[in-house]
């Protein structure tokens, strides 16, 4: 059993009983199951889950603990994070300057608490009580192409998936690892604010929490290796996120390399070299040191050559079924490298289930997977964005809605940010939709419908929207894509029936 990262409280350890108790008994293997997952996370427990709801006898098998990284050290905590440093910040200044210490503590001790509340959904007691499922906590590897050993265990399987997610990455920097650096999974074992918190990487990780930590009065300094924050988000969004999280205190260094990290006592140092190396080297310092700059799959101690399955450095080698090189075997989620969402994760063990137990053939490239960025302001994208559209080759029509023309934006004083469709060239086919917006990530949803189902601006146009509403935003786009189609032909036209009517 591995011991958990985080300090545990009464919090901690009610979360404990749920997603690894420490009395927990793994029951007997059956004869043969019809599907073994191996790893506990979201993209695991839908697969067990809907399995065995439909009466798959189903084995789930994790190493650590249940819920994986959404439920302990990622969507949940960081969430929960960023909602209390959103209410710390609406403060007024003096209130905010008098209390940061106490208030992050309670921020930390809420998040915790919330996490504990969560935690029975995605328990091993739930599994096993309530939804029928073996649950085995320990180290399973495959033995074989149709068994899982787990200690003296054997689970024989007809087919298998692999979910056993990523895991964040350390850059190869000289010094990096020897300055005992913060990553999501032990970020949230902090219960005293740093002063000061140096974060590399400004990809939605980077960026979220270099926010929060500002926003409790942290001296954050942000630094990112490529020309821009968000890289795979649009450039005029991820322009808007850096935007305000310099207004939040957050000094932002792009193309920003690394070179080296030493440490003094406490304090790290991240000796650095700016875009053009003109300044030399530069320094930042930091009582904390926090690394968001990718992920690595949870692909080692698995016996993956035993079970003839093919992995690189990206992931599980997957075709479009989600089959691995072994016919009996599925990965979802994160270890698959494709989309490392927790929902991308959840709809990859929707189609698994399907494809692996009852003769699917359901394609991942169906999918459509919107993502979020919980900056404040939101970043929500679906498909492409405009440089991805000019890198595939594909000719858009744009249509960029600012949310200064937005009724509900302007009532709330929310008017930063803007919401942007692409079109396919001379149709109201979507190509893409980015909303940069306090609520962008409720507002995606409705474009993500549209884009999946195959429905053009017009019908997003057509849709009737309370008001008001940000995702009126959508409707003004449409509104604006239809006055294109009224050509000058078309106006005469349209004036000439008109004047019959006179």
């Amino acid at each position: 059993m591995s011991a958990p990262r985080f300090p545990v409280d009464a919090s901690d350890e009610t979360l404990l009983s749920h997603v690894r108790p420490p009395d927990w008994r793994n029951p007997p293997p059956r004869d043969r199951y019809h599907l073994v997952v191996v790893g506990a996370g979201t993209g695991g427990l839908v697969t067990a889950a809907i399995a065995a709801g439909l009466g798959a006898r189903v084995a789930l098998v994790e190493r650590h603990l249940m819920g994986g990284d959404c439920l302990n050290v990622g969507c949940v905590p960081s969430k929960a994070l960023l909602h209390s440093a959103r209410e710390y910040s609406a403060r007024g200044r003096e209130a905010r300057d008098a209390g940061a210490d106490g208030a992050f503590a309670d921020a930390m001790t809420r998040l915790r608490r919330l996490r504990a509340r969560i935690a029975p959904v995605d328990g091993a007691p739930r599994f096993r009580d309530e939804l029928g499922v073996d649950v085995f906590l320990g180290d399973g590897r495959f033995s074989g192409p149709d068994a899982v050993a787990l200690g003296d265990a054997v689970l024989r399987f007809r087919r298998a998936v692999i979910a056993t997610g990523a895991r964040a990455a350390l850059p190869d920097v000289p010094g990096l690892a020897d300055a005992a650096p913060r990553t999501n999974e032990t970020i949230f074992d902090l219960v005293a604010r740093p002063a000061r918190l140096v974060v590399l990487g400004g990809g939605a990780v980077g960026c979220e929490l270099a926010q929060a930590f500002a926003r409790f009065g942290s001296r954050v300094t942000l630094l990112e290796q490529g020309a821009r924050l968000l890289p795979q988000d649009d450039a005029d969004a991820a322009a808007v996120v850096r935007g305000a999280l310099e207004r939040d205190g957050v000094v932002v260094h792009t193309g920003a390399a690394a070179q080296r990290v030493t440490r003094d006592g406490a304090l790290r140092r991240v000796h650095f070299t700016a875009a053009g190396g003109d300044s030399g080297e530069l320094v930042a310092e930091g009582d904390e040191l926090l690394v968001a700059t990718g992920r690595a799959p949870n692909v080692e101690g698995l016996g993956l050559d035993a079970a003839g399955v093919r992995a690189t450095a990206r992931g599980v080698e997957t075709d479009e079924r989600l089959r691995t090189t072994s016919p009996r075997i599925y990965a979802v989620g994160d270890v698959t490298g494709r989309w490392r969402f927790t929902h991308a994760a959840d709809a990859m063990a929707r189609l698994v289930v399907a494809n692996a137990l009852f003769f699917g053939r359901g394609r991942v490239s169906s999918l459509t997977v919107p993502w979020c960025t919980y900056t404040s302001p939101e970043v929500a994208q679906v498909g492409l964005t405009a440089e991805a559209a000019i890198a595939a080759g594909v000719a858009v029509d744009t249509f960029t809605v600012p949310f200064t023309h937005v009724d509900r934006a302007v009532l709330e004083g929310a008017t930063e940010g803007f919401c942007r469709v692409l079109v396919r060239r001379g149709t109201d086919r979507l190509a893409g939709v980015t909303v940069v917006g306090p609520h962008a990530g409720e507002v995606i949803g409705e474009a993500t419908l549209a884009l999946g189902r195959g429905l053009g601006l017009g019908a997003l146009g057509a849709t009737i929207h309370p008001y008001p509403t940000e995702a009126e935003a959508l409707r003004k786009a449409a509104d604006a894509w239809r006055r294109t189609r009224l050509t000058p032909a078309a106006r005469r036209a349209l004036g000439g029936l008109l004047r019959l009517f006179r």
